[in-house]
């Protein structure tokens, strides 16, 4: 006995007509009387009394009709129940991002993404540059907000602008009272405290290259792991450090932040798989390219690509 037989014995009752049922199970005659025998033989009892005219059931059918519809309205039930959880499931969306980020507005384009997706689970990982390419391919992350350039086949990646640097000083230091952008010659001078110390090339290596292309050669005080470690450094005298300008938002009466006289950038890169059409990519893409246009930023033509997905 399954599913398909009590559908064929209920329709068979209803109709009170085998041809009629069949026409309306869009079969043919002689498989459905075979399926109701079959059934009739499994319980042991004949359920129609094929001697009147019309069709009607036998004692046994009408207990077993009972029975069958309240079967079958379970089924549809459950199936119902089923899909509307299905429905109602939230999808999931993983950001990696690096520190430096948050300070660039990334908790901006986090909150206009769950107003456009509020049924989206979003997992936000703190990851560096390097290691967002091994999580989009291995698909821990599904977008990742960096500042390293790099190169994968199956990855992809808008750079979203360039971040002009500045530098981090102690409050103390006689450079804090600097009115005028400061050399990179005179910076160079002083302590270095790099950051991340893990995972190169990071933006640590970033920041050796725009001294190493201006011929200068710093002395590194510290390598630290994070970003707020570095300017914690800072503020105890250790050293001064380059920084994204997005970063003075995170004031301390223990650091001044002051510009270099040399056009020093960082990129924030947006990165993501190659051939990934999901429609939670394209919010967040259409969220960026707003918002982006909104800041006076150029939008890079990949995020705009990608948004066009969101419309769709």
């Amino acid at each position: 006995m399954d599913l398909r037989q009590l559908r064929y014995f209920v329709m068979v009752a209803n109709e009170r007509n085998f041809t009629r049922a069949a026409e309306r199970l869009h079969m043919a005659q002689p498989p459905l009387s075979r399926q109701i025998h079959q059934l009739e033989e499994e319980l042991g009892q004949p359920l129609f009394d094929r001697a009147a005219r019309p069709l009607r059931l036998t004692a046994m059918g009408h207990l077993f009709y009972e029975q069958a519809c309240q079967v079958l309205d379970r089924v549809e039930q459950m199936r119902g129940m089923m899909t509307r959880a299905a429905g109602l499931e939230k999808r999931r969306f993983v950001i990696g991002f690096v520190a430096s980020t948050i300070y660039a507005r990334l908790p901006v384009l986090i909150r206009r993404f769950r107003a456009l997706a509020p049924h989206v689970e979003l997992v936000l990982v703190d990851l560096g540059s390097l290691e967002q390419i091994g999580a989009l391919k291995e698909g821990r992350i599904d977008v990742g907000f960096g500042r390293i350039r790099f190169e994968d086949p199956a990855v992809r990646r808008a750079i979203l602008r360039e971040e002009r640097l500045v530098a981090a000083v102690p409050a103390t230091h006689p450079l804090a009272e600097a009115t005028a952008p400061v050399p990179l010659a005179r910076i160079a001078a002083e302590p270095q405290i790099l950051y991340p110390n893990a995972h190169r090339p990071s933006y640590a290596d970033q920041v050796l290259s725009l001294f190493h292309d201006s011929g200068l050669q710093p002395r590194v005080a510290h390598e630290v792991r994070e970003l707020q470690i570095a300017v914690g450094m800072v503020a105890a005298e250790e050293g001064v450090c380059l920084v994204p300008e997005s970063v003075q938002q995170a004031r301390s009466e223990d650091v001044r932040y002051i510009e270099v006289a040399e056009p020093l950038t960082s990129p924030i890169i947006m990165s993501y798989r190659q051939g990934d059409t999901s429609r939670e990519l394209a919010i967040m893409a259409a969220v960026v390219a707003k918002s982006y246009a909104e800041w006076g930023h150029k939008v890079a033509a990949a995020v705009q690509e990608l948004a066009a997905g969101a419309a769709a």
